[in-house]
């Protein structure tokens, strides 16, 4: 069974990895009217892995004996200055995560719910590698330039993780 203070965390969560989907869609639809294919499928890729994230919550939540709850949720911003800029907000974001998650397994600590701390695990780890692939794609964005960004676009794809750009959610 779930606590109240995990249920009520957990459901928030569930409005936080929403709101990271819709923000990549809103990247993705940015980058696209830009002309950046490449920089577009990797956002849209990144919205639906988001998206998985949060029906793992909701189901999770729901197996527990808890009951999700579906949140309105806010708009994200439309445009960007430039794909550095996206990248800069992604990574920004991608921290707030990491942190929204710690949280989460710190109050399963507290409570000694240990399936939960289990569970919770896989976040830990998507985290981490969510924050290095966008730290990656920043670190070749400096490297490559503004002159450069035809290449870029064209291999960013080759930039995600394995187990991202396969799309498969333990």
């Amino acid at each position: 069974m779930l606590s109240t203070r995990l249920e009520s965390i957990m459901n928030e969560q569930i409005g936080k990895e929403a709101y990271s989907s819709n923000l990549y869609l809103a990247m993705a639809s940015w980058a696209e009217t830009k002309g950046y294919e490449g920089i577009a499928n990797w956002f849209y890729a990144q919205a639906e892995e988001e998206h998985l994230h949060m029906l793992k919550f909701i189901r999770f939540i729901n197996e527990k004996g808890g009951k999700a709850i579906i949140p309105q949720l806010e708009k994200p911003p439309v445009d960007f200055t430039d794909v550095n800029n996206a990248f800069s907000e992604t990574l920004k974001h991608e921290n707030f995560i990491t942190k929204s998650i710690n949280e989460i397994l710190h109050i399963a600590v507290e409570e000694k719910d240990f399936s939960s701390q289990n569970w919770l695990q896989w976040f830990v780890f998507e985290q981490t590698e969510e924050e290095a692939s966008v730290r990656r794609i920043i670190d070749k964005l400096n490297l490559l330039g503004p002159q450069n960004m035809y290449l870029f676009d064209k291999d960013i794809m080759s930039l995600r993780t394995p187990a991202a750009s396969t799309g498969t959610v333990a």
